[in-house]
């Protein structure tokens, strides 16, 4: 994806322009969207509801929603067409009908998720479409394909076909704790007690600041100094949640969303109160079709039965774009734009959303909010190996005999989580590298298998923990094999903004591509990526290729 319009971009909108509005496409977008104020920050949601209607966009329809929303067709055009998950076509293309999503990221495509691939592909199914897309946030479940919305745990070419047969297409969110569940065992009653003035903002910012919270996205500021910065902001101010979750390997959002929505509700709207933000941004991951329909309806239910005076809270749906996991590209998308990054200062706490004081957070930090301040910092910090203090959410894939989502002491090192949390290597799989923090944490050797995982710790090694996604790799899975793959995965999602993301990432894939590798010319690269790209993709990208030189120069001896 780039900022210059290549030449199919260019005769697509050669063809929209000059285009009157047809009467049917417009009677349709009319229909659908309703009643619905015709803003600019909601067109990616308008584009939303014509994909789910007709599972592509149309030509005619994107004309009929420029004129509805009177913004230029241009507009509409390039917002649709950056996004992943938005499929344009020329008006006389028939629909796509069940589209087979197979995820072929790092843990997917270590379990075997090229061939299941191809198998799709060649059994060329009518009504169905088959795309290969990146991490869909199951990497516990290797290799994953979905059915429409519908996910396939361990897929093989037959559960996937008998997902069809069954018309099985849409998800089933399972079960989760409800409203009044979570009322039932004292939910709510703290946000009460924050209304009723028996809390002060300063009192839970000083609590924030002993535990010791950081962010738990990635970036790892503290959440005690964040809210106290917005404080001192000029309002109105607004609180943005960042559920994006797009890191390959990474899922602990969409397992804590599955299963305790309220908490992390109860959790945003206490720092709702600190700040006193008048509105509340939930930004979610489109892959998350599940965790959506949990929130839409118990967002619905709180609304009804709420116990305190609320923010107006907007759910809106992300559409297949990593680099919105970027707070910046994230405020942008919430505004209806491309996904870009913002060049900073001014930063987000200070110009964010609409231009206003924007609190922004990880879905993950706001979830251990109402148990840091009932049961004290003390009790969290009373967790912790090796020096730290805390406690970390890992989600765990790779050759390990039991993945998933491992809540454990901060500083844990990885031996400890696959021996203690993971029961151990997968049968007939020998430990041999792993990545501390996702596909852009970097990649590291069994040999340093013992470094406690936490903030800061893999700094010096030219790793850090992110998100905490750890994916294991056995002595029969090779690293330059992972690396490319991670390589090929940021090259795909460079918004293109800048020259070395999004040249870099082009150049760095097709060198590692290659039998041998040529390391001055990658390091370099690797230096000129992390030196001058605007954001952390570009920044980091380069991580995962500078330690498979470093600590795998094995593999790259002889063509590896």
């Amino acid at each position: 994806m780039s900022v210059g319009i290549p030449g199919k971009r260019k005769k697509q909108i050669a063809q929209l322009r000059g285009h009157t509005v047809d009467p049917e496409a417009a009677c349709q977008i009319r229909e659908l969207l309703g009643s619905r104020p015709r803003r600019r920050d909601l067109l990616i949601e308008f584009l939303h509801l014509v994909q789910d209607e007709y599972r592509q966009i149309s030509a005619a329809h994107i004309v009929a929603l420029a004129a509805e929303m009177k913004m230029a067709v241009v507009e509409v055009f390039e917002v649709a067409s950056f996004y992943h998950h938005f499929h344009i076509v020329r008006d006389e293309m028939k629909s796509p009908g069940i589209i087979i999503r197979v995820c072929t990221s790092i843990t997917c495509a270590m379990h075997g998720a090229g061939a299941l691939l191809e198998e799709l592909q060649q059994l060329q199914l009518p009504g169905i479409q088959v795309e290969q897309v990146p991490c869909v946030g199951r990497c516990a479940e290797a290799p994953v394909a979905v059915a429409g919305t519908h996910p396939v745990a361990d897929a093989t070419v037959g559960k996937v076909r008998d997902c069809i047969a069954n018309n099985r297409t849409e998800i089933d969110p399972g079960s989760w704790i409800s409203y009044d569940e979570y009322r039932a065992t004292g939910g709510y009653s703290l946000l009460q007690d924050c209304h009723a003035g028996h809390r002060s903002p300063e009192s839970i910012i000083g609590a924030l600041k002993q535990s010791a919270l950081r962010g738990l996205g990635g970036a790892g500021f503290p959440a005690g100094l964040k809210w106290e910065i917005l404080r001192k902001q000029t309002a109105p101010r607004l609180l943005a949640v960042n559920i994006d979750e797009g890191e390959p390997g990474t899922f602990k959002d969409r397992h804590y969303l599955e299963r305790d929505p309220h908490r992390f509700l109860e959790g945003a709207l206490i720092a709702a109160w600190v700040i006193e933000a008048k509105d509340v941004y939930i930004y979610l991951r489109d892959e998350y079709a599940g965790c959506r329909r949990i929130l839409l309806q118990e967002l619905d239910t709180l609304r009804q039965a709420t116990p305190v005076t609320l923010p107006v809270i907007h759910l809106r749906r992300g559409a297949g774009a990593y680099i919105c996991g970027e707070e910046s590209a994230m405020i942008e998308s919430i505004e209806g734009k491309r996904g870009m990054p913002r060049l900073r200062p001014p930063y987000v706490a200070e110009v964010g959303l609409f231009g206003r004081p924007t609190l922004e957070h990880n879905m993950e930090t706001l979830y251990w909010v109402r148990e840091l301040l009932e049961r004290g910092a003390d009790w969290f910090l009373s967790h912790g190996r090796n020096g730290r203090k805390g406690l970390r959410s890992f989600s765990v894939s790779g050759r390990v005999r039991k993945p998933g989502m491992c809540l454990a002491p901060a500083g844990i090192t990885v031996r400890e989580l696959i021996d203690e949390y993971c029961d151990g290597m997968a049968p007939g799989y020998e430990f041999y590298a792993y990545f501390p923090g996702g596909a852009s944490g970097g990649v590291l050797p069994a040999s340093l298998g013992d470094i406690p995982l936490d903030f800061d710790t893999l700094n010096s090694y030219g790793c850090f923990i992110g998100s905490a996604a750890i994916i294991i790799l056995s002595t029969q899975d090779r690293v330059r094999d992972a690396v490319l793959n991670a390589m090929r995965f940021f090259r795909d999602e460079s918004c293109g903004q800048c020259t070395p993301c999004r040249v870099g990432t082009s150049k760095a894939a097709t060198l590692m591509s290659r039998a041998h590798w040529d390391r001055e010319l990658l390091e370099d690269l690797a230096r000129v990526m992390a030196d001058a790209s605007i954001c952390g993709l570009g920044q980091a990208a380069p991580n995962v290729l500078r330690c498979a030189l470093k600590y795998f120069p094995q593999e790259f001896t002889h063509g590896g």
